[in-house]
């Protein structure tokens, strides 16, 4: 008997090329004579995926697959935990940045990615949840993590990754504007003057793999990183710290763990987080770590 796999799918992602992706691995299954069937669902809005994921029928599918940028995972991601849809889930890797599959080495080539749906290895990942939102990769606020969200979609298809950094170059002149943060991680209080704050799951986050020097994606731990307020004399050694993942006991650096976080802050004005490259809520907040919320599916040994 062949596969039998739900396919979620945001045919804009990449360049537009998702879609001649997944053709190409369904015929690559096809030929290998190991799939049975492909139901195929295409985004054309927001909270598409979520609805598709959500509305799963575990009894019909072996797997579930998410085709898109970190957006559209997050959106099955959600769909999945609302819905309480406990089912393999692959991840195929086509938007502008894909942190998480980097992190995981899941192949974007479509007989690389088939070859793993036919000999898959199956490893749980916890995820986090801010809210009603939850997150697979990066909860953030501050300096330039609005970029994900304002970035329009016909920029990331043309530019890919140089757009997030054409778009971030204007809040240059805010490095000065702080948040005053205040953060409660399992009992203990933190108060910084913030000019950016990550909490993550992932060490990769933007593009930078070694951001989050301690995280686990299965040890039930979310990993916090404040970046306080500096001179701008001391931003350009920070940044080179933090692209070799040499900064977490700099000064200028608050690192923790913790399973649950509450966020908050003095100022009035309204602090929106960013979530996985969308919109999210705002400030005060609560985090925490869903333990083992998802059951992904990863490169394993190939039948010899």
């Amino acid at each position: 008997m062949g596969l039998k796999l739900k396919i979620i799918i945001n045919p804009s992602s990449g360049r537009e090329s998702a879609r001649v992706n997944i053709e190409d691995m369904l015929a690559y299954l096809v030929s290998q004579k190991k799939l049975e069937r492909a139901d195929i669902y295409y985004t054309a809005g927001r909270f598409d995926a979520v609805n598709f994921a959500k509305n799963t029928d575990v009894t019909q599918y072996d797997y579930l697959i998410a085709v898109g940028g970190d957006g559209t995972v997050n959106e099955v991601l959600t769909g999945m935990q609302l819905g309480g849809i406990d089912i393999p889930l692959a991840i195929y890797t086509s938007g502008t940045v894909n942190d998480f599959a980097s992190i995981n080495q899941l192949p974007s080539i479509p007989s690389d990615f088939a070859r793993m749906l036919m000999n898959p290895q199956f490893k749980r990942v916890d995820c986090g949840k801010a809210g009603d939102s939850y997150f697979l990769n990066v909860l953030a606020g501050g300096l330039m993590t609005e970029v994900a969200y304002t970035v329009p979609s016909d920029l990331k298809t043309a530019f890919g990754p140089a757009a997030y950094w054409m778009s971030a170059m204007k809040d240059i002149p805010t490095i000065n504007k702080t948040i005053p943060l205040k953060i409660v991680a399992d009992g203990e209080e933190y108060e910084e003057n913030a000019i950016m704050f990550l909490i993550s799951n992932s060490k990769s986050v933007g593009g930078f793999r070694k951001l989050m020097t301690k995280a686990d994606l299965s040890d039930g731990l979310l990993d916090i990183l404040v970046v306080k307020k500096m001179d701008i004399s001391a931003i350009v050694p920070l940044l080179g710290k933090l692209v070799i993942g040499d900064h977490i006991n700099n000064e200028n650096v608050l690192y923790i763990q913790a399973k649950e976080i509450r966020l908050s802050t003095s100022t009035d004005e309204l602090i929106t987080l960013d979530v996985d490259g969308e919109e999210g809520p705002t400030l005060p907040t609560c985090v925490e770590c869903i333990k083992d919320a998802i059951n992904l599916i990863v490169p394993g040994e190939e039948e010899s």
